[in-house]
């Protein structure tokens, strides 16, 4: 049992979110950085999918209803565990009536509490991913407030001390020209890949909100309802674009100028606001490779971790 004392700004219970449904209009939801809770749920032993706790920034303060272990990855929180230090990237022991305090981030926006047996909320459509627009998955459709209790799986053995270095974050997103690309004007269409783009405070999991320079269609039609994914580069009215998230709605209206690539959305979900970013024009090749080379990369990293049959497969 995980006990919240502090949640922070918002923190709520997300896996890999939902696949396989878009078409009856539910959302994916799930974590925004998925390899750092990939990376969290194996250092630990635990299957891919399971629940981890996503807190955005800080101050955290949660305890532990019993003995186990622990991982937190994605954003470097300054985090210590009745005094200690407890480090990003790193499995460590945890005992009951322990308290482990994030007073905020040094680095990134998004960090994941991953513990063994992970958190066993019910499965709603499929997942235990928190939807906070619909209300359902998670801890009551909700972010988690001070006073929250929530079940873990199964105790695991008790394991050593493990770490791994996380991948540095770097501003520069790749992307694919999407289906309205050429609708914009030349203008834009080189503003899109040369100017920097900063993240908007009014960015949240459905999407993150970009300020520049106004993107310009070469006309005012309207566009049919089509759907998005994802990645999926919008641009309203304004002309200032959104990169839709996890949360994503599964239909929309506005042109999609571009789509980031899957290897590089966790990029977007540690940018903090204010943060800038540029956009790399790349082909789906490419797309391909980067997704390749993460996958392999992935497991040599389970490999050394485990060795070969240790983990359940992704």
């Amino acid at each position: 049992m995980l006990e919240i004392i502090r949640p922070g700004i918002q923190t709520t219970v997300q896996d890999l979110g939902r696949h396989g449904r878009r078409h009856l209009g539910i959302a994916q939801n799930g974590a925004l950085d998925v390899p750092a809770l990939l990376l969290g749920n194996r250092l630990l032993g635990n299957a891919a999918n399971l629940a981890a706790l996503e807190i955005a920034l800080g101050p955290v303060e949660i305890r532990f209803g019993r003995d186990g272990c622990f991982a937190l990855t994605g954003a470097d929180f300054d985090a210590t565990l009745d005094g200690e230090p407890a480090w990003c990237g790193w499995r460590q022991p945890c005992r009951a009536g322990q308290v482990l305090r994030l007073a905020g981030a040094r680095h990134g926006m998004h960090a994941y509490l991953c513990v063994d047996g992970g958190i066993d909320m019910p499965l709603v459509l499929g997942a235990r991913a928190t939807d906070l627009k619909a209300g359902y998955g998670g801890h009551h459709g909700r972010a988690l407030q001070a006073g929250d209790r929530l079940p873990q799986g199964a105790a695991s053995q008790q394991l050593g001390r493990l770490g791994v270095r996380q991948r540095p974050w770097q501003p520069l997103l790749r992307a694919l020209p999407g289906p309205e690309y050429h609708e914009f004007d030349a203008a834009s269409r080189q503003a899109l890949w040369q100017q920097p783009w900063t993240v908007s405070p009014h960015s949240n999991r459905m999407g993150y909100r970009l300020q520049g320079t106004p993107l310009v269609r070469n006309h005012s039609g309207e566009l049919l309802s089509h759907a998005v994914l994802p990645g999926v580069v919008q641009v309203p009215p304004g002309g200032q674009p959104i990169v839709l998230l996890a949360d994503a709605q599964t239909t929309g209206g506005y042109p999609r100028i571009a789509s980031v690539i899957d290897a590089d959305l966790w990029l977007l979900a540690q940018a903090r606001p204010g943060s800038r970013l540029h956009f790399v024009e790349c082909d789906l090749a490419t797309a391909r490779a980067a997704r390749e080379l993460w996958l392999r990369d992935w497991r040599r990293f389970e490999l050394a971790a485990w060795g070969s049959g240790q983990l359940p497969a992704l």
